[in-house]
């Protein structure tokens, strides 16, 4: 057991927290979502996506998010670009890296991106190759790694076998992602284990989410491994609309209260980022998931 002194948490909660919600929401009060998880100590934040506004109507505005949010500085903007014209938007908006993505599920990843893993990666070659030449950075993401909304059997092997194959496409980030948030801790150390024999540990990335309440335990699972990348969503927000039944994302104040419990340096503020839970919970017009949102509510006043 290793605990890392320091992580980096990637916030997903403007782009993956968003995507799904129903009503619309508009540019301005995504800016201002953004600034506030800036200003609370965030430095790496998923700002949008530049995909279909027909299959994802919430993320139509990216371009124009991206040209108003006022940009810092050590901190890093990125974009999801899930092909060749969502990588030309992405240059154009400026993004200071793009992420990728495929699944360790063939059901999953049909029903997402209409195509199987073996095409998908075949897909992000003209992506990648394009990133290389411009100097973009690019992360990847491993969906559906504890588990399949399908019924499917996900073997860590599996997982290890797009990691390995998107890190070879030169992703400097593997983010292997419970979609449906089906995992515990145990399984999430055995996929973790396989992953780690194929690429170096210090890539290694996990994005869980809470249906069942054993994010915070995979999390901790995850740390006790040296993984130092997490990701997580602001209030909690997020779903996925191709897997049935998946709540939301783990909601950044509770990883870093745990984080702050832990003495392992995250370097966000608290009363800051319980504040944005706020924000745009009460935009939304409902209470954030987070626990701990909830327990401190009364002493931000």
């Amino acid at each position: 057991m290793a605990y890392p002194r320091k992580v980096r948490i990637f916030e997903v909660g403007a782009r993956d927290g968003l995507q799904n919600e129903k009503q619309m929401v508009p540019a301005d009060i995504k800016v201002e979502l953004i600034e506030r998880l800036v200003e609370a100590g965030v430095t790496a934040i998923e700002t949008g996506s530049f995909v279909s506004p027909k299959w994802v109507p919430q993320m139509a505005d990216t371009a124009d998010v991206m040209a108003r949010v006022t940009r810092y500085d050590g901190v890093t903007y990125a974009v999801l670009t899930p092909n060749a014209r969502g990588y030309e938007g992405a240059v154009a908006s400026g993004a200071d890296e793009i992420e990728i993505f495929s699944a360790a599920s063939e059901i999953f990843n049909q029903k997402n991106i209409n195509c199987s893993i073996a095409e998908s990666l075949e897909r992000f070659i003209p992506v990648t190759e394009a990133a290389k030449r411009d100097g973009i950075p690019y992360r990847a993401s491993v969906s559906c790694a504890l588990g399949s909304p399908f019924e499917e059997e996900i073997a860590p092997a599996a997982v290890a076998d797009v990691a390995k194959k998107l890190y070879d496409m030169g992703a400097y980030e593997i983010s292997l992602a419970d979609t449906i948030g089906v995992g515990t801790p145990i399984r999430t150390q055995r996929v973790i284990e396989a992953v780690a024999k194929v690429i170096p540990l210090e890539v290694i990335g996990v994005h869980f989410h809470d249906t069942y309440g054993q994010a915070l335990a995979n999390y901790h699972a995850a740390l006790e491994m040296g993984i130092s990348k997490l990701d997580s969503s602001v209030a909690g927000l997020g779903g996925c609309p191709y897997a049935p039944g998946a709540t939301g994302n783990v909601a950044t104040e509770d990883v870093v209260y745990m984080l702050d419990g832990m003495g392992i340096e995250s370097g966000i503020n608290l009363t800051r980022l319980v504040k944005t839970a706020w924000f745009i919970s009460d935009y939304l017009g409902r209470a954030p998931v987070s626990s701990v949102a909830r327990a401190l509510k009364e002493k931000l006043n």
